[in-house]
């Protein structure tokens, strides 16, 4: 009996991130010490007391019992507490959010709820994969909006083309930025809304970086922007803040007539997240958050000494604004992919080529500060002694 695939996994993009873990394992196993910083899961613990309420929420018996299908009311109250206290938004708890399996099923399952297969989207390039692979299994169709250094990594709405515009019924943003670590700003959401409603699209703002921002900065939520929740929602990770990749936790939040798709078809897919992991999320929201601070300390130390070494080397690269990415522009006479394969064979050193997130980020290569300070150091001195640069 021969097995086929279906048509929509045939028409999922190459996975990258695996095919590439799968290769550096191959050199890991023949002995060599590769520096991996291709990588997107952060590298430390989860906090104490979040960790603490989970083992508490574990021996409750209600947790033992399906949870109710849509969520326990008192985490979506944290929510609505944790929006209201950090960014000053109202949201209700009942018609204005969905909790989600990770931020990243939220990508999917918007995309489900909205278009149709040959619908448009408009997608970020360089943008997160995710973005198109919902697309592609939904098969539906897309346009991009180039993020270019001299516009700070924004989209240019003015020079997005009239008839882009107007048939893209969906479009992606993520503020600060993965891959280019770029923030946006009030005034820019401001921009986004007014171009949304002109033109009839709904934004989907992914805000899985929101508190990682550097030099004193706090980034706003696009549902800052008045009239955002008249054309948009919010997906928060927990991954990245609370250091709780692992667990799998998210929420969208805002427009009721999507968050009401977006919990129609998870009724159907799941029967919610383990009561226990809902406990712990609430207690990281709601809970005083000192470690938030010393993690976005970290990752700005690990920044600054990462950025000022490679600038030593002759490298001349940007900090980035935000995220725990950098995204440098690779040495003239090559290409992402030739630098990122050159790194890897003859510095051990692993990275993100810039073309895997789009043909706008060819010349680029994203470096995650996703190791402590001394390897980021190690691999600045192993780059420099393929003599790239001139000091």
């Amino acid at each position: 009996m021969e097995i086929k695939q279906s048509d929509a996994l045939k028409r999922l993009p190459e996975q990258f991130f695996s095919k590439w873990n799968g290769r550096i394992k191959q050199l890991e196993a023949s002995g060599y010490d590769v520096i991996n910083l291709g990588q997107g899961s952060p590298d430390l613990p989860t906090d104490e007391r979040i960790t603490d309420a989970l083992r508490h929420a574990a021996l409750d018996p209600v947790n033992h019992q399906y949870p109710p299908y849509r969520g326990f009311a008192y985490f979506k109250k944290g929510i609505v507490h944790f929006y209201r206290r950090k960014f000053n938004i109202e949201l209700n708890d009942e018609t204005e959010v969905a909790i989600l399996f990770g931020s990243r099923i939220g990508i999917f399952h918007v995309v489900k709820a909205l278009l149709n297969p040959g619908d448009y989207a408009l997608l970020p390039d360089p943008g997160y994969p995710d973005y198109l692979s919902s697309i592609r299994l939904a098969d539906a169709r897309f346009d991009v909006m180039p993020l270019a250094q001299e516009n700070r990594f924004l989209p240019d709405y003015d020079n997005i083309p009239i008839e882009q515009a107007k048939r893209a019924k969906l479009m992606f943003i993520n503020y600060p930025n993965n891959p280019t670590g770029a923030v946006a700003s009030l005034p820019f959401f401001e921009k986004t809304v007014d171009f949304a409603k002109r033109n009839d699209i709904f934004v989907v703002h992914d805000f899985a970086y929101e508190a990682i921002c550097y030099d004193g900065k706090k980034h706003p939520s696009f549902l800052e922007a008045e009239g955002a929740k008249e054309i948009g929602i919010e997906l928060y990770s927990m991954s990245k803040t609370f250091n709780m990749a692992g667990w799998r936790v998210g929420f969208a939040v805002g427009n009721e007539a999507v968050i009401e798709m977006i919990n129609k078809l998870q009724d159907h897919l799941f029967i919610s997240l383990f009561g226990g992991i809902q406990y712990a999320a609430t207690e990281a929201l709601l809970g005083s958050q000192p470690f938030v601070d010393r993690l976005v300390k970290t990752y700005e130390q690990r920044r600054n000494t990462f950025i000022n070494h490679l600038q030593k080397i002759g490298w001349n690269v940007d900090p980035p604004q935000g995220t725990f990415f950098a995204w440098l522009k690779v040495p003239d006479g090559y290409s992402s992919e030739q630098f990122t394969n050159m790194l890897l064979e003859k510095a051990h050193v692993a990275v993100a080529s810039g073309d895997w997130f789009g043909e706008h980020g060819e010349g680029y290569i994203r470096v995650g500060l996703l190791a402590p300070e001394e390897r980021l150091v190690e691999a600045v001195h192993r780059i420099a002694k393929l003599n790239l640069f001139n000091k």
